[in-house]
């Protein structure tokens, strides 16, 4: 796949992230949120300097993925805090669209994993915190 083609694809059949990395099967992910990156952190996917095309980046993802040591990222739509982290980083990056804050999915306010990195500057401490973050959200839902 080549990077025209993960840009493409990104958001169609609900595929939401993509990683390319050469010599690598590309990883893809239908899941939303950071998710995708903080598991694929935690498996120890071998992410340094793949490129990465993912459907919203915010501080939180931006800071998982200079924690994975990625070469470059595309966001469909990227909150202007989540540049700033990669720039700082040296991480390239582009966007279909910039936005001042990401916000949660009904619209209502701030998105959770955004807040909870909201006070926080070291990736590894954010890796801890969205990790913790996700659990707690997913023993809150009701079993279906």
């Amino acid at each position: 796949m080549t990077f025209e083609e993960a840009k493409t694809v990104l958001g169609t059949d609900g595929i939401t992230c993509i990683v390319l990395k050469e010599g690598n099967d590309p990883l893809i992910s239908r899941v939303r949120g950071v998710k995708p990156i903080v598991g694929w952190i935690e498996e120890g996917a071998d992410l340094k300097d793949a490129a990465v095309f993912d459907t919203i980046v915010g501080r939180a993802a931006a800071m998982m993925y200079i924690l994975a040591g990625v070469g470059s990222v595309y966001g469909r739509v990227m909150s202007r805090g989540g540049a700033a982290e990669l720039e700082k980083a040296g991480i390239a990056y582009e966007a279909g669209a910039f936005t001042d804050r990401i916000v949660n999915r009904q619209g209502t306010g701030m998105c959770p994993m955004e807040e909870t990195v909201l006070e926080i500057t070291d990736p590894k401490e954010a890796f801890s915190a969205l990790k913790a973050k996700i659990a707690a959200l997913q023993s809150a839902r009701p079993a279906v």
